[in-house]
């Protein structure tokens, strides 16, 4: 293996579990330890932990609790606020720790870009969730829900099997990511302000 192929499969291997871990932390975990369990690939030193058969049972059982909650209305976006102090710290430790036995001054780098990656998704994801959140029905929650792992699970697998066509798509993702998150917000404040109007007793078109 040469280093251009080392290098991109490291960079690959880094932004991908920070990715992930805004959008789905125990999706990723549960995946990695299971490859890594199965020699279907080499994790790093510092993420063969995962590997540890209660890492991957506390991940396994986190996800279930997830899979469940994140398709009710209304709870998903609980979840996703106790989750903002989960899943970002935690992509950054992944990401530092996937750039395998380097220097401090990488790790830590390493662990800067991952933690802000991961703050780019989960914002992502839990303002898109509250916005879904303003439909009646409880479709929606779950096909953004069954998509959400399934783009987890698809990105980690072409991170680790195609590191070049990962890093392709998740430029186009960061791209698409900060074109998108102002609308988020500007939509989540207007569907608050008017849930505010609606509590206040104002009509719709009060200023």
């Amino acid at each position: 293996m040469d280093h251009f192929t080392q290098l991109t499969g490291a960079i690959a291997l880094t932004m991908g579990v920070a990715w992930a871990s805004g959008i789905n932390l125990y999706a990723a975990i549960l995946v990695l330890g299971i490859l890594g369990v199965t020699n279907n690939i080499v994790l790093p030193e510092h993420l063969q932990v995962l590997m540890n058969p209660m890492v991957i049972t506390a991940a396994g059982i986190m996800y279930l609790v997830e899979f469940c909650t994140d398709k009710i209305p209304g709870v998903d976006t609980g979840w996703d606020t106790i989750h903002t102090f989960i899943r970002i710290p935690a992509g950054a430790l992944l990401a530092a720790g996937a750039v395998g036995d380097v220097t401090p001054a990488v790790a830590i780098t390493a662990g800067i870009l991952g933690g802000g990656l991961a703050a780019g998704t989960h914002a992502t994801k839990a303002g898109t969730r509250v916005l879904i959140n303003a439909s009646p029905e409880p479709f929606s929650n779950w096909l953004a829900s069954l998509t959400e792992d399934a783009v987890v699970i698809g990105g980690l697998w072409t991170a680790l099997h195609y590191p070049l066509v990962f890093l392709g798509l998740l430029v186009l993702f960061i791209l698409l990511m900060v074109w998108l998150l102002p609308k988020i917000w500007q939509g989540v404040k207007a569907l608050f302000a008017g849930i505010g109007r609606l509590f206040s007793g104002q009509s719709p078109g009060t200023k």
